[in-house]
């Protein structure tokens, strides 16, 4: 598998959002700046996309009367997208596990609050109320 360096996050949204589905270049930049807060430029964009167009990880089917390119990925550029956001959870699995808690009744994980009960002399964190009303 050919690798692309991805060292920043509008690479890293460009990729996300091709795996969702296909676009174009003007809609990539947009959404970036919607959904991300930065302004992305052209020049950040379409030679991160012939780039991967160069290697066979995105494909190009052209539309409408102004010719607008509209960008897929391939099956290969699937499969890289998969694993780029496997790394990305394994790091960001790193990052939350030490805010988790598990609950003390049903063993499910719990991120930040849940509902904390002093039960016998202990502590214990519970998903729920009633869980806590179940232990």
């Amino acid at each position: 598998m050919k690798e692309v360096k991805i060292d920043n996050l509008v690479k890293f949204y460009v990729l996300i959002s091709l795996y969702s589905k296909p676009r174009h270049g003007y809609e990539l930049i947009k959404e970036i700046r919607e959904k991300m807060g930065k302004k992305a430029s052209p020049g950040q964009i379409y030679p991160f996309l012939k780039s991967l167009r160069k290697i066979g990880y995105v494909g190009i089917r052209t539309v409408e009367a102004r010719e607008k390119k509209v960008y897929r990925l391939t099956n290969p550029g699937k499969k890289f997208v998969r694993i780029i956001l496997n790394r990305f959870g394994s790091l960001l699995e790193i990052a939350v596990k030490p805010q988790l808690s598990i609950c003390a009744h049903c063993g499910c994980s719990v991120y930040r609050g849940g509902h904390k009960e002093l039960i016998k002399g202990k502590n214990l964190v519970f998903c729920c109320v009633s869980c806590a009303k179940e232990y």
